[in-house]
């Protein structure tokens, strides 16, 4: 089997590759190795806790015991499914902030400014405020992702914005446009009731052209001779060719881990497992990151919250609405209300990030004890603690190794100590008199700075946000796997474009960026000159240099 262009994974940056090329009228061979993304438990928004917790859906990655967590392996999911982790995620929409993008352009990887990124956010964008506001100008309204709001309608969802004002806050109409600092309203992938995964957006599309094929199967390697790409071997025995490039879109995770046992990698750690040595790249693997997050969890006093929902009665009603009418409880993720705020003065934007929920609940779908409540979900955005992909063997079947390497630089505590005090004064503000009870989580006699950290160390979890391990950079560059187009530095006819080439992570949820990094290397792939520069100047706080809001 061949086809010009192979691409390995059908997740958010592959899908959004695969309806670029095809629609540029190339042929176009997508594998991967999970299966359908039908029916209710992955279409409904309201489900999201269901496929990212089942074998069926997720790789099922954790971590390596972290030694700055107690020896804890935390979970690390990723989409084994067609749309990737798309089709298993909150359905969060954040573009990141513009400085993370300049940040990128500065550290090597050259036309990945702000300014060079915003018009392919414009053009993947199909943004609809649902009459709530937002910042026109700068969204886009006619890509193939679709990016909504949902209905705010409980009044937890007002009161964390005022809250958040009411402490001094910025708010933002919108923080995908001009503003992303201050507190309010969140954008969710969901269009008509359903979630709008780069499957629906993107693979579905692309698979209505001939030229444009999908294909199920696990890739053991990459088949490169004289020094180039010129297909990939699978599980069982097949071989595929690819005529043109070999492009790995196959996640933080498995792409670091599909280079090195293709003989892509740091020689010393490819030749202990025995494999042979093509191109000596030392970043392949490194520079791992991810955000870190904890739930600040409030009992509340009045009956408002969704926990009146969490009866097999209440979810069937859900279920049956959504799924006839594609309406209700059941059509959005609950995440409707956002805060992106900075730690201290001297920070220049946001490090910080909030999701808030109302309902004390977990990401495995365990409700809190104490009943009715609600939670901010909070942690800082730019940790410096970096980890590793490594292989655990040559066998291709093996989990990788996955060691993040979480909280091992002081300043992580220091952070996360901060995120918590600061979520407790928001907790404390007017808006919220009405409706808090008592603090469930950490709880109000958990003060100290050593009671935090303790506190810290066994609950913070993964947001589920990897990223970094195949580090995009100049070609002289000795970390960096590819250079600003995608190309691995050392092999002809073989790109990665996904999270793992992320320099260092962006604010808020990835799915956005890793889809923009599919439209922006379908551009290079293609060699179509990039899209014009943006002129649009976002907004910084002005006084950010004496104030920390």
């Amino acid at each position: 089997m061949n086809a010009d262009y192979v691409i390995v994974g059908a997740g958010s940056a592959g899908c959004a590759i695969a309806y670029r090329l095809a629609e540029a009228g190339e042929s176009v061979l997508v594998i991967e190795h999970g299966g359908t993304d039908a029916g209710p438990l992955i279409q409904m928004p309201a489900a999201l806790s269901y496929p990212m917790n089942m074998k069926r859906y997720d790789w099922g990655y954790e971590s390596e015991p972290e030694p700055h967590l107690r020896g804890r392996k935390l979970a690390c999911p990723r989409g084994k499914v067609i749309g990737g982790s798309s089709s298993i995620n909150g359905m969060v929409y954040v573009r990141g902030h513009a400085k993370d993008f300049d940040h990128w352009a500065e550290s090597g990887a050259d036309g990945w400014s702000y300014a060079d990124v915003l018009p392919y956010y414009k053009r993947m964008e199909n943004w609809d405020d649902n009459g709530h506001g937002g910042d026109a100008e700068w969204r886009g309204t006619d890509g193939p992702l679709h990016v909504t709001r949902g209905p705010r309608n409980n009044p937890l969802f007002k009161a964390f914005v005022e809250a958040g004002k009411q402490a001094g806050y910025e708010a933002t109409e919108d923080y995908n446009g001009q503003k992303q600092e201050g507190f309010g309203p969140m954008e969710q992938t969901v269009f008509n009731g359903r979630r709008w995964s780069a499957a629906n957006a993107y693979l579905r599309p692309a698979l209505k052209h001939e030229n444009c094929t999908l294909m199920n199967g696990l890739v053991d390697k990459i088949i490169i001779k004289d020094g180039r790409a010129t297909g990939v071997a699978l599980a069982g025995g097949k071989t595929v060719t690819a005529n043109r490039e070999v492009i790995i879109a196959a996640s933080s995770i498995n792409s670091p881990k599909l280079l090195m046992l293709s003989g892509i990698g740091p020689a010393a750690h490819l030749k202990e497992h025995g494999i042979e040595v093509i191109a000596d790249r030392p970043g392949v693997g490194q520079n791992l990151q991810d955000h870190l997050e904890l739930y600040i969890q409030m009992a509340a006093s009045k009956p408002i919250t969704l926990y009146k929902h969490w009866n097999l009665l209440s979810k069937a009603v859900i279920g049956a609405q959504w799924l006839f009418l594609k309406t209700g409880l059941g059509a959005s993720n609950q995440f409707e209300s956002a805060a992106f705020v900075r730690s201290k003065p001297g920070v220049d934007y946001p490090d910080i990030q909030y999701h808030f929920l109302p309902i004390a609940v977990r990401y495995d779908g365990q409700a809190a004890a104490e009943g009715h409540g609600f939670q901010a979900h909070t942690g800082p955005m730019r940790s410096v603690s970096r980890g590793a992909v490594t292989l655990r063997s040559s066998d291709p079947a093996d989990a990788p190794k996955i060691l993040f390497n979480y909280m091992s630089d002081p300043s992580d505590w220091e952070d996360f100590r901060t995120c918590i005090r600061l979520t407790r004064e928001i907790f404390a503000q007017k808006a919220f008199k009405p409706f808090v009870k008592h603090e469930i989580q950490p709880g109000a006699d958990v003060d100290t700075d050593a009671e935090l950290d303790a506190f810290i160390s066994e609950h913070v979890e993964s947001a589920y946000h990897p990223c970094g391990s195949c580090k995009m950079g100049r070609r002289d560059d000795p970390m960096a796997v590819v250079d600003p187009h995608g190309a691995v530095i050392g092999v002809e006819g073989l790109r990665v474009a996904d999270s793992s080439i992320f320099p260092r992570i962006t604010n808020g949820n990835l799915n956005a960026p890793s889809i923009m990094v599919g439209e922006k290397m379908s551009d290079h792939i293609l060699g179509r000159d990039p899209l014009p520069k943006s002129n649009d100047e976002p907004w910084l706080n002005p006084d950010w240099e004496t104030s920390q809001r």
